[in-house]
C-alpha cells in the first residue's frame, strides 16, 4: 500500500516533465524530406511556338515541336502537345498544345495554352527607335 502515495506524488512530476519537454521542440530542425520535380509530356516554350507558322508540313513541325505525346488514332488531323510539372506542396502547372493539320498535312491552327507571338515589322522598330532618338 505504500506505492499507491508514491505514484500520486511521481505522477503529477512525470506531466510536468513531459509538457515542459515540448517547449524545446520548437527550435529543433527537423530533416524535411526531398521534393521530387514530376515532369510528364513534351516540353513548350514559347520560343518553340513562335517558331510555327501555319503551311509548315508535319515533319517541320516535329522538327520544332517533337513528336506530340498524345495522338488521336480516329483523327490524324491534331496533334496535341501536354506538358505537366508537379513538384509537391510547392507548386504544380499543366499547359497544352493543340495544332491541326488540313488536307493537305499543312499546320493550319494553333490552340491552346500558347500562340505564337506576331513577329515585329521593320517600319515598327524604326518608329520606335525614332521615337527614342528624338526624346
Amino acid at each position: 500500500m505504500s506505492t499507491m502515495p508514491a505514484m500520486k506524488r511521481l505522477l503529477p512530476i512525470i506531466v510536468s516533465v513531459c509538457l515542459l519537454s515540448g517547449c524545446g521542440l520548437s527550435n529543433i530542425k527537423m530533416p524535411k524530406l526531398y521534393k521530387v520535380a514530376i515532369q510528364q509530356g513534351n516540353v513548350i516554350t514559347q520560343d518553340m511556338v513562335d517558331k510555327l507558322k501555319p503551311g509548315m508540313t508535319r515533319r517541320q513541325v516535329a522538327f520544332v515541336m517533337g513528336e506530340p505525346v498524345l495522338r488521336d488514332p480516329f483523327d490524324d488531323t491534331k496533334w496535341v502537345y501536354l506538358y505537366s510539372i508537379n513538384v509537391p506542396g510547392v507548386f504544380a502547372e499543366e499547359s497544352r498544345l493543340i495544332l491541326a493539320f488540313d488536307e493537305d498535312n499543312r499546320l493550319a491552327t494553333i490552340s491552346g495554352d500558347y500562340a505564337p507571338n506576331a513577329p515585329a515589322e521593320d517600319g515598327e522598330e524604326n518608329t520606335s527607335d525614332a521615337a527614342s532618338n528624338s526624346g
